[in-house]
């Protein structure tokens, strides 16, 4: 069983502003088969969470531990990270033109393993994966994410995750900008990679849509860069009744997006 320790993790980031705080002490635990959720509105510090586990140097952390397995995550690179079995599939997946679906994932699978995959059974398994995804077999020769949609690119994370086989997992706003029918696709590509390899999750969404499908075992609320509650699915169903204002000082809104973008 592997285990991702987070103890009261400060992270700032800067901003035309200056030195800006944005997570402000935040600790959880996530193992092995074991589903989290992660939820509250824009500008709470979901993503900035998500990108510091995944070493973005964009984020500096101040204080507080990152471990996974009781090894320290801060120590090392992004790659290592990687190895170590940590993923992040990203809210805005990026396009790299001149490399193949194809090479970009067996290049990731040698760098993980150690190994190149054996190409009978690689080509196998991608090409099962990619149907259980319905993404068209074609892709795999296109550039990455190079003229995809939306819901392409989210297949692709997820075909990444079922392929690369994470300890834990990260899922960045995965249901953002999914149509109905992709939603159900990718959630159950992520239970899929789930049930195979006993994969420990951490969902990020503002919305309890993708939980119809992707079951938490626990729900966190985030709010100004702080877990202020903590409970079961049925936290999940209070939320898409009550909303988040709840939480939030007398008077104060939730932030609107043009004022959070350093988050993204």
């Amino acid at each position: 069983m592997s285990e991702l320790e987070i103890r009261d993790l400060h992270v700032t980031v800067e901003t035309d502003e200056g030195t800006t705080p944005i997570l402000n002490g935040v600790t959880l635990t996530i193992r092995t088969g074991e589903t989290h959720a992660i939820m509250g509105p824009n500008g709470s510090g979901k993503s900035t969470l998500a990108y510091t586990i995944a070493g973005h140097p964009k984020y500096t952390v101040t204080s507080g531990s990152i471990s996974l397995d009781g090894e320290d995550v801060l120590e090392m690179t992004v790659d290592e990270r990687a190895r170590a079995g940590l993923f992040l599939a990203m809210q805005y997946p990026v396009e790299i033109p001149g490399v193949t679906v194809t090479n970009f994932l067996r290049t990731a699978k040698t760098a993980i393993d150690g190994e190149a995959p054996a190409i009978r059974t690689w080509t196998k398994d991608v090409k099962s994966s990619m149907k259980n995804l319905r993404m068209d077999p074609k892709f795999a020769q296109r550039n990455v994410n190079e003229g995809f949609s939306g819901g392409e690119k989210k297949r692709h994370e997820i075909l990444q995750l079922e392929l690369l086989k994470p300890q834990i997992a990260v899922l960045d706003e995965t249901d953002s900008g999914l149509d109905v029918d992709a939603l159900k696709i990718v959630s159950e590509g992520v239970n899929r990679a789930k049930e195979e390899t006993n994969l420990g999750v951490l969902l990020i969404t503002h919305y309890t849509r993708i939980l119809r499908y992707i079951h938490p075992d626990f729900v966190h609320v985030m709010i100004g860069g702080r877990i202020v509650e903590e409970g079961g699915p049925e936290l999940a169903d209070r939320l898409e009744d009550e909303g988040y204002d709840r939480f939030l000082p007398p008077g104060e809104e939730e932030p609107a997006d043009a004022a959070v973008a350093s988050e993204a």
